[in-house]
This record gives C-alpha cells, sequence and structure tokens, in this order.
C-alpha cells in the first residue's frame, strides 16, 4: 500500500544518510514496526498497573533472610 507523509529535509537527509536513497521506504517501515512495537508494550505495561493486589511480598520483612532461603532452601519440606 502506498502512503503520503510529508516529512522536512533535514529528516530525509537523515534518513538517506542511515538507510540510502534507495532503501527510505524499507527503513521507514522498520522504524515503524518497532515504534509500533514499543507502544504495544506501553498499552500492555498501562494495562497491567494497579491489577496485582498490594498485599506485600514474601521478602517484606527480611529481603537477605529471604534470598538465603531462595539460594539453600529446606530440603526437610520434601
Amino acid at each position: 500500500m502506498r502512503l503520503h507523509i510529508a516529512l522536512d529535509d533535514a529528516l530525509v537527509h537523515e534518513i538517506d544518510r542511515r538507510a540510502g536513497p534507495r532503501r527510505r521506504s524499507a527503513f521507514i517501515a522498520e522504524l515503524i514496526r518497532r515504534g509500533l512495537e514499543h507502544e504495544r508494550r506501553w498499552d500492555d505495561i498501562d494495562d497491567a498497573l494497579g491489577r496485582l493486589p498490594d498485599t506485600g511480598h514474601a521478602w517484606d520483612d527480611d529481603p537477605a533472610a529471604w534470598v538465603r532461603r531462595q539460594r539453600h532452601p529446606d530440603r526437610r519440606a520434601d
């Protein structure tokens, strides 16, 4: 599909410098893909905000002890 987009001269020169004048479309398409993916990730983050209950964590009281327990689990519990 063709799309007409107006860009200022400085931006076009920068695109040409980076991609070459015969690779403009592919270069711009890749940048748009990356930008849209970035926007999708932020949408996912925004959607997730506030979804986890604020009940605290197992490590809140003593983070160092929690880390030690993760490194050396109690084998007697097996």
